[in-house]
């Protein structure tokens, strides 16, 4: 329970992710599909201020703030506003979203936003919450919404909410290839269920217990051959230049659609590799920008 509010802003720094392996299963009655994610948080980060006010209010700065609601259907705002029920106390605080993560771009930077948002509000209004508490709070939100929390590397199972953090000691450099349009989720998993309705998805990846062992081990060349995405015939199938994308990372170790796409992301052999390839994605004119990034990340993080 709250003590009494702070005066003083919060700032909580949130990470994105990246799917290493995605393995996609039939569609549960609730409508969702099983899932086997393996996430891995990298440092292009977004960041989330709540400050003290009488009401609830919203902003967004930054990467894509222009396509997105600064009410109640943004996911942060409803992250404040769950917790606020959860715990017994009023929703009011100014949030302020600055955003480097794409929007709609298979990153989870929505689902970032909303536990950066679950974090600052707790923080700012002083509550005896656990990182458990708002992992818990964290999966009735959203299905990506608790590995931010968390950061690393983590198995998702279910419909990606429950989460087993794994070894991963090497460090990763990333390339993410930003397109200039978004896939929604619901887009992607919709078009996976019509290819395997049509007989047209390749097979599933299948368990990713392979990855977990290269990545265990640290085995860099061994992560690379091992990365998947059951999601990703359906994001080639709706936004087909994306083969170009990834036709053009050919110096990469390896390369895969993130998540439900659009963007690309490429495992590299170094820091100045990936710098090499940035710059070659965005000469070529198949991706919007190029960001440079490494992981495991951090999870969200109170910086200010």
């Amino acid at each position: 329970m709250p003590s009494r509010p702070t005066t003083a802003p919060v700032r909580v720094r949130v990470p994105a992710k990246v799917n290493l392996h995605l393995s996609v299963g039939e569609r549960r009655p609730d409508g969702y599909h099983e899932l086997v994610n393996v996430f891995h948080a990298v440092d292009l980060v977004d960041e989330v201020d709540a400050a003290p006010a009488d009401t609830l209010s919203l902003g967004v700065t930054g990467e894509g703030a222009a396509s997105l609601p600064t009410d109640g259907d943004n996911l942060a705002w409803r992250a404040a506003t769950l917790l606020a029920e959860a715990v017994g106390v009023p929703a009011v605080a100014r949030l302020d979203v600055r955003k480097a993560i794409p929007v709609a771009g298979g990153m989870a930077g929505g689902s970032a936003d909303a536990a950066a948002a679950l974090l600052a509000c707790a923080r700012l209004w002083q509550l005896d919450v656990s990182v458990d508490d708002l992992v818990s709070l964290a999966g009735r939100l959203g299905s990506d919404v608790a590995f931010p929390l968390l950061g690393g590397t983590a198995v998702g199972t279910g419909r990606g909410e429950l989460l087993t953090s794994v070894a991963a000691p090497a460090r990763l450099h990333w390339v993410f290839a930003i397109s200039d349009t978004g896939i929604s989720a619901g887009a992607a998993y919709g078009e996976l269920d019509r290819l395997r309705d049509a007989g047209a998805a390749p097979s599933p990846i299948g368990a990713p217990e392979a990855l977990l062992a290269a990545l265990a081990a640290g085995d860099v060349a061994a992560v690379a051959g091992r990365l998947g995405n059951d999601l990703q015939p359906a994001a080639l199938s709706l936004a087909p230049a994306l083969r170009d994308t990834l036709a053009a990372g050919r110096g990469a170790l390896a390369s895969l659609v993130s998540g439900s796409g659009p963007t690309c992301a490429f495992l590299c052999e170094d820091a100045a590799a990936a710098t090499v390839l940035a710059a070659e994605l965005e000469s070529a004119g198949v991706c919007r920008t190029a960001r440079v990034a490494t992981g495991p990340a951090a999870g969200a993080t109170v910086v200010g």
